[in-house]
């Protein structure tokens, strides 16, 4: 077996950091498990790393994104001593704010429908959070030179809303995977151009990309419910690029929302707050009321999770007294990716009394939100709520009831293609486990159908 050379510069990277061998395996770990991976590493690995094994690519991702987030700044391969796994691709595609957020969105969508891994599997990072906070509104304005001499009016708008809105409800009746592909290539083919045409007037420019965000949003949702996080969070960085270019009241303050929410649910909370706070100052007093109830739960959500419990339930009030306010307004477009706004705060609302420990509340406002949805409609979300509701019930010692609740849930899920959805059945399984061990009737008939849901979805 041949010497290997010594990797220096991943040594003297790991003492920057202060980090042990252990430590260092804990964090690419715990990146990895963000992306749905469960890498075997190790200390002994990161031993090898440094002796001069070069990692699997998946892990040098990993490991680079573990270092940035310890040391502050963006760690590249080359500052690793590793070399690219990318084949010359720039893995930080996607993640600034550019001049051209509609060519950035073109070639994302370019690597998703070719299923790229250094964007499908790409660890979600912690540097490109504080970029939507400092990124100024003054943009340069596009060539107005047409594609092929076609002018845009409004019809050709309306016709992309309409297929967005589409796309968005199947999203959440059949689930993220669903269509996926199928609407990444039309973002590609009929929305990018679209944006670079010539238009009648600026206004409608304004609209075409207004809507684009929001194309792009629903691409980064369905990449996010397909478990590929730092894609969704490429997405949404150009979804906001896009919403700041349309010069839309408060929809660049919605995706900020959205990339707090990320944020939240990969457990990452150190600029949530300030991207949902800014969220809300960007939309407060600019959009009806019913959709600013949106920012308000977003941000009691965020106070929640870094523990300023009395601002948190005053956001949750003021939430509430905007729906109340704003009963039977209209609600931009854009501010629809989830349905009716009253559910979703309502939703909102559950997660802000789960992070504050009251168990009891976020079970009630699980089961409002699931029951407040039309029937046959938001299928997955539907599910996910019910599952949350069960969650908070056996928390409270109700087996019986929880394994109830659970099994409505998958009642929701059949035919929904969701990497969500199949995480909420796995960990039930987990969940059930020492009352299905003590031979409980409910427990073993409810593990019993989550087996045969996981087999066969």
């Amino acid at each position: 077996m041949s010497k290997r050379t010594p990797n220096h510069q991943l040594r003297e990277l790991l003492d920057e950091a202060r980090l042990t061998y252990e430590a260092t395996a804990r964090s690419v770990r715990a990146v990895a498990a963000e992306t749905g991976e469960r890498p075997a590493t190790n200390k002994s690995a990161v031993h090898h790393w440094v002796c001069g094994v070069v990692p699997e690519e998946a892990t040098i991702r990993y490991l680079a994104e573990a270092l940035s987030r310890r040391l502050g700044r963006r760690v590249t391969f080359e500052d690793l001593g590793l070399p690219s796994p990318l084949g010359g691709e720039d893995e930080s595609i996607g993640l600034a704010l550019g001049p051209d957020p509609v060519g950035v969105l073109a070639t994302i969508g370019e690597a998703d429908v070719r299923r790229r891994r250094f964007l499908t599997a790409s660890a979600y990072s912690m540097a490109a959070t504080v970029r939507p906070l400092g990124h100024v509104k003054e943009t340069a304005e596009r060539a107005a030179a047409a594609r092929g001499g076609a002018t845009v009016g409004a019809a050709e708008i309306t016709a992309v809303r309409d297929m967005v809105a589409l796309f968005t409800e199947m999203d959440e009746r059949l689930g993220g995977q669903h269509g996926r592909a199928a609407f990444v290539q039309y973002l590609i083919t009929d929305v990018a151009p679209l944006c670079r045409a010539r238009f009648r007037t600026d206004d409608l420019r304004r609209q075409m990309l207004s809507v684009a965000s929001s194309a792009a949003h629903l691409a980064g949702w369905k990449a996010y419910d397909s478990g590929e996080q730092g894609l969704a969070q490429r997405y949404y960085m150009q979804s906001f690029a896009l919403a700041v270019e349309s010069g839309e009241p408060g929809q660049d303050g919605f995706v900020m929302r959205t990339m707090s929410q990320q944020g939240i649910k990969l457990h990452r909370p150190e600029r949530c707050l300030d991207l949902a706070q800014t969220g809300l100052e960007r939309a407060a007093g600019h959009v009806p009321a019913r959709a600013e109830a949106l920012f308000h739960i977003t941000h009691a959500h965020a106070l929640a999770q870094t523990g300023r419990r009395r601002q948190a339930v005053a956001e949750v009030q003021a939430a509430r007294a905007a729906l109340d306010v704003g009963r039977g307004e209209d609600v931009p477009f854009w501010a629809l990716a989830w349905g009716p706004p009253e559910a979703t705060v309502a939703s909102r609302t559950a997660k802000v009394h789960q992070a504050l420990g009251d168990h009891r509340r976020a079970g009630q406002h699980y089961a409002r939100a699931a029951a407040s949805r039309p029937a046959g409609t938001y299928a997955r979300i539907v599910a996910l709520d019910l599952v949350a509701a069960a969650e908070s019930q056996l928390k409270q010692g109700g087996v019986e009831e929880a394994c109830a609740t659970w099994s409505r849930a998958m009642d929701h899920m059949d035919g929904v293609a969701s990497a969500r959805t199949r995480k909420a059945v796995r960990n039930l399984r987990r969940d059930l486990s020492p009352y299905r061990i003590r031979g409980l009737r409910y427990a073993v008939e409810l593990d019993e159908r989550a087996v045969g849901f996981l087999g066969s979805a």
